[in-house]
C-alpha cells in the first residue's frame, strides 16, 4: 500500500479523507507567480501615479484628488519606477510563459519611457502645438459617470485641486524657461486663444445641471469655480501669453536643446521600437517618397490631367466638387464610408469587437490647429468608441481623403484593433490599456492599404487620397528627422511637406507644427505599416496557398499592442503553428 505523509494520514484518520492539498511550487511557478504579483502592483502604482482623478480605490492620494507634480513627488515617483525597473529585470525570462515574456519586455519598455522622460526633462514642456494639460483639466468630468453623490464629491475635490496643480505645471514652464527647454515660440501662436476658450464657467459645472436647484453641491461648485478654477486659468493664461511664449526658444529642433541628440534619438527608438538610425530613417522616407510619386503620377494620368504635379494638387485643394459646405455634411460623408467599412470586416477578420463606434466631430476648443481625424477610445463597457472627423475650416478637408482616414481611425484600423485588446481579458491590464505607437500606427497606415486590396477606394480620387495619406506618412520620415537632427528651418519643413504630400495648405501647418512639438511620434506610421507588410509577404511566401488573410490579421491582433520584435517573434510562431496545422 502507498504510505501516506504524515499530514495526509492526518486528514484520513480524523475526518474520512480531506481536500487536497496544493502541490509545492516548482521553481518556474513561484517565478511566474512573482511575476504576477509584480504586474498588479504595477498597474495599482499605475493608477496612484498616473491617473488624472485619484478613484475611492486610491488612499495614497485620496478621491477626487489630481496628481501631485511637486519637485519631491515626482523624485519619489521616478526612484520608485527605477526600484521597480530592477524588479522586473531581475525576473529570469526563461522561467515565465511566452505571454509572461511579452509582458516583462512590455513592462520594461513602459518604464524605460517613463524614466527617460523625467531624465530628459519632459514634465517641463506640458504642451504641444495641439494640447496642453488644461485641456485635461477641462474635461475631468467626462472621467466620471455621476451616477452616485460620491462622483460629484470626487469632482468637487478635483475642482479645488486645479489652482494647485495649474500652479505645480507653471513651476515647471518656469524652470523649463530657465534652462532653456521649451516648446518652441513658432508652434504657440494659438495655445493662449486655447486656454482662453476654456474660461467658461459651464464647461466645469455642466455635471451639476442634473441636480435639483436645491442641492448644495450645485452652489459649492459654482463657488469653487467661479473663486477658484476660473482665477487658475486666467492666472495661467497671462503667464503663458505674457511670460512663457515671449520667452519661449526660437529653434525649432530637439537637437538644439540640452542633450538634445541624445534625447532625440532615445525618442526615435521608444516611438518606433526598433533598432534604428535617424539617417537610416531620413533615407528610408526619401525612398518611400519616390515610389508613392511614381503611383501618383500614373493616376494623373490615368486622369487625363493636362498640367504638372504641382497644378494638379492645386486643382485638388481649390476645386469646390471636393468638399462640402457644412459640418453635418461631413459627418454624414464619414459616416457612409464607416459603414461601408464595417462590411468589409467579415472577409479579413474572424474574430471582431463586440463594442461599436460613433462618428463625432473635434471638439470645437481644440479644432484649429487639430490634426484631420483621430480616434478616441472607450475605456467603458456601456460607451462606443469614438471616431473623430475635424469639421472646422471645411475648404481643407476634402472628401476624397474620408475613405483612408476611416479605415485608419475607426476600422478596421483603430477601433478594431484597440477594442479587441481591451476584451482579451486573459491579458494583464496594463497591456488591455496601453498603446505602442508603431503598432497601433502602424496597423492603421496598413489599413488604409488594405482598403486598396479590398476595393475600398471606387474613384482615382479616392485612391489619389489614399496616397496622399501614404506621402504625408512618408514625408514624416524625412521632415521629422530633417528638424530634430538635421537642423531644418520651419519654413524648409513646410515646403517640403506642401510640395510632397497633396496635404491641403492648413494641414500641411497644423502637422508640420505637430512635429515640431511633438519629436518621433510621427515616425511611427511608417516603419510599423512597412514591418506589418514585410510579415504578411513572408508569411504568404512560407505559406503559399495555405495562407488565410482572416488567420493572418486574428494572429497578429492576438497580443495587443506590442514592439515590432514581438510582433515578429509571434508572425514566426504563428507560420510555424499554421505550417503544422495543414500538415496534420
Amino acid at each position: 500500500m502507498t504510505r501516506l505523509a504524515p499530514v495526509a494520514a492526518l486528514c484520513v484518520a480524523l475526518l474520512g479523507g480531506c481536500a487536497q492539498l496544493p502541490a509545492p511550487m516548482d521553481s518556474t511557478q513561484s517565478v511566474q507567480v512573482s511575476f504576477q504579483t509584480l504586474m498588479d502592483q504595477y498597474w495599482q502604482a499605475n493608477g496612484q501615479y498616473g491617473q488624472m482623478i485619484a478613484g475611492s480605490d486610491n488612499p495614497q492620494r485620496g478621491a477626487g484628488h489630481l496628481p501631485d507634480l511637486s519637485p519631491a513627488a515626482l523624485a519619489a515617483q521616478n526612484s520608485y519606477w527605477q526600484g521597480f525597473k530592477a524588479k522586473v529585470e531581475a525576473v529570469p525570462s526563461q522561467s515565465l510563459s511566452t505571454q509572461d515574456q511579452i509582458s516583462k519586455t512590455m513592462l520594461i519598455y513602459e518604464l524605460d519611457d517613463r524614466l527617460d522622460n523625467y531624465r530628459f526633462g519632459d514634465h517641463l514642456m506640458p504642451l504641444t502645438s495641439e494640447y496642453g494639460f488644461w485641456v485635461s483639466l477641462a474635461s475631468l468630468k467626462d472621467n466620471l459617470r455621476f451616477d452616485s453623490d460620491s462622483d460629484y464629491d470626487r469632482y468637487l475635490v478635483a475642482l479645488a485641486d486645479i489652482p494647485r496643480y495649474m500652479a505645480q505645471q507653471t513651476h515647471w514652464m518656469q524652470e523649463g524657461l530657465a534652462k532653456g527647454i521649451t516648446q518652441p515660440k513658432a508652434v504657440l501662436a494659438l495655445a493662449g486663444d486655447n486656454v482662453q476658450s476654456y474660461i467658461d464657467a459651464q464647461q466645469f459645472l455642466s455635471p451639476f445641471d442634473q441636480l435639483p436647484a436645491a442641492d448644495p453641491r450645485r452652489a459649492k461648485a459654482k463657488a469653487l469655480v467661479q473663486q477658484q478654477v476660473l482665477p487658475a486659468f486666467r492666472q495661467f493664461h497671462d503667464f503663458l501669453v505674457n511670460t512663457y511664449v515671449p520667452g519661449a526658444r526660437d529653434s525649432i529642433g530637439l537637437s538644439e536643446l540640452p542633450n538634445g541628440r541624445d534625447w532625440y534619438r532615445n525618442r526615435v527608438k521608444h516611438y518606433v521600437t526598433l533598432d534604428i538610425s535617424p539617417e537610416q530613417v531620413h533615407q528610408l522616407g526619401l525612398t518611400e517618397m519616390a515610389r508613392i510619386h511614381k503611383e501618383m503620377d500614373a493616376i494623373i494620368k490615368e486622369l487625363g490631367f493636362k498640367g504638372s504635379f504641382q497644378e494638379f494638387l492645386t486643382f485638388l485643394r481649390t476645386d469646390p466638387q471636393f468638399y462640402v459646405t457644412s459640418p453635418e455634411q461631413l459627418l454624414k460623408e464619414a459616416s457612409y464610408y464607416a459603414k461601408r467599412a464595417d462590411g468589409l470586416l467579415p472577409r479579413y477578420f474572424g474574430k471582431l469587437p463586440r463594442k461599436t463606434y460613433a462618428v463625432e466631430p473635434v471638439p470645437a476648443a481644440i479644432a484649429p490647429n487639430y490634426t484631420t481625424g483621430r480616434y478616441s477610445g472607450s475605456y467603458s463597457d456601456d460607451r462606443p468608441g469614438e471616431y473623430w472627423v475635424n469639421t472646422y475650416n471645411l475648404p481643407v478637408r476634402p472628401l476624397y481623403e474620408l475613405p483612408a482616414l476611416t479605415l485608419h481611425e475607426a476600422v478596421p484600423g483603430h477601433h478594431l484593433q484597440i477594442s479587441l485588446t481591451q476584451e482579451q481579458t486573459d491579458l494583464p491590464a496594463f497591456r488591455r490599456n496601453g498603446y505602442i505607437s508603431a503598432f497601433g500606427e502602424g496597423w492603421g497606415l496598413y489599413c488604409e492599404y488594405l482598403g486598396e486590396e479590398a476595393g475600398f477606394y471606387r474613384t482615382p480620387y479616392e485612391r489619389f487620397g489614399r496616397l496622399i495619406f501614404d506621402a504625408w506618412r512618408a514625408a514624416r520620415l524625412v521632415v521629422d528627422t530633417g528638424i530634430h537632427w538635421y537642423g531644418w528651418d520651419r519654413d524648409k519643413a513646410l515646403k517640403y511637406m506642401a510640395d510632397n504630400t497633396g496635404l491641403a495648405l492648413h494641414n500641411v501647418q497644423t502637422e508640420t507644427d505637430r512635429y515640431i512639438s511633438w519629436p518621433a511620434q510621427a515616425l511611427s506610421y511608417k516603419l510599423g505599416e512597412l514591418t506589418i507588410k514585410r510579415l504578411r509577404e513572408k508569411a504568404q511566401g512560407e505559406l503559399g496557398d495555405k495562407f488565410d488573410i482572416r488567420r493572418f490579421h486574428d494572429a497578429l491582433l492576438a497580443n495587443g499592442a506590442v514592439p515590432l520584435s514581438v510582433m515578429e517573434q509571434q508572425i514566426d510562431a504563428f507560420i510555424a503553428a499554421e505550417k503544422a496545422r495543414k500538415a496534420d
